[in-house]
């Protein structure tokens, strides 16, 4: 037997009550097998991101994350100054605002009869609720938003992002807007704030321009030393955030994703960090991993491990 081959042993984690969360992902760290061991990696990777005065810090979210409780953790990593750059969907920005105005998601059942929900205004997002009277709430707030825009202005999608965020006090975009950390969104009119948009430039005579934001997130990438970015799930926001640092030389030298989706059926959600670095969006040395599974567990565990070393 050729024993070079053999890496290090298998340790047999230990859990006790009491327990850091730190500490378990340790334990994850000794046994180091499948997305245990992936998970451990990601957080090395995350803490050394954090470390490094010069990177960038890029996050993507995509999902249905707000409605499933994460958006606190994305904006306390926002006023912890640990996300320079936030790319979303339109969805997220979306729940974002209407849980800062005062509206709740709920607690349903994915066992439900959907036909019923319809019937009494509730709108289902798998096990999750949200009651149609939010959204009425929700179009009061934006359109009187869209309505500070001047008129025959253009704007860019970021300088809307913005905008409401300034409009808010608490959640994402409010945080962001607080401390001056940009918020693209280049599918927003892929969301419920799209929509509001759209009906109110019926008349409102704004123009916001998507290729805008283009300026601003490309000064941020050529003066940018390093760069990192955390991904939660994949879509535009994944894409919208690689395809930034292909004009530059340097690719990201840190990549952390999560994901549930696979990669042999070639879609961008699912493609794999060692891809990504075939097309030069991640540099030939970087550091990287992804976790699978589901994000509303591997989210909190890699940033409460990750912060909880930034202490020590």
């Amino acid at each position: 037997m050729d024993e070079s081959l053999l890496g290090t042993p298998v340790v047999q984690a230990r859990v006790r009550a009491g327990m850091t969360v730190n500490e378990l992902v340790e334990q994850f760290g000794n046994a180091r097998a499948y997305n245990g061991g992936s998970l451990w990696r990601a957080v090395n990777i995350y803490e050394n991101m954090l470390r490094d005065k010069e990177a960038v810090k890029f996050f993507g979210l995509s999902g249905a994350m707000v409605p499933g409780g994460m958006g606190g953790i994305v904006a306390d990593l926002i006023d912890a100054g640990h996300i320079d750059v936030l790319v979303s969907t339109g969805a997220n920005l979306t729940h974002d605002t209407i849980e800062a105005i005062g509206c709740k998601h709920y607690h349903g059942t994915e066992i439900c009869d959907d036909v019923k929900l319809r019937e009494e205004e509730i709108n289902r997002i798998f096990d999750i609720y949200l009651p149609t009277t939010a959204f009425i709430k929700f179009e009061e707030f934006m359109q009187d938003v869209f309505s500070q825009l001047e008129r025959g202005q253009k704007y860019s999608i970021q300088d809307v992002t913005n905008l409401i965020g300034k409009n808010l006090d608490r959640g994402i975009l409010a945080t962001a807007a607080k401390k001056d950390v940009p918020v693209f969104c280049p599918a927003l009119q892929d969301s419920m704030i799209g929509l509001q948009y759209w009906m109110f430039n019926q008349t409102g005579g704004v123009t916001i321009d998507a290729f805008k934001d283009m300026s601003k997130l490309m000064d941020i990438c050529f003066a940018a030393k390093k760069s990192g970015a955390f991904l939660v799930g994949g879509g535009v926001p994944k894409n919208y955030i690689f395809q930034s640092r292909l004009m530059t030389p340097e690719g990201f030298d840190y990549a952390i994703q999560l994901t549930g989706d696979r990669p042999d059926l070639g879609g961008l959600s699912g493609a794999t960090l060692d891809e990504a670095k075939s097309w030069g969006k991640l540099t030939e040395d970087a550091t990287s991993q992804t976790v699978y599974g589901d994000a509303t567990i591997n989210l909190p565990l890699i940033v409460a491990a990750t912060l909880e070393r930034l202490q020590k």
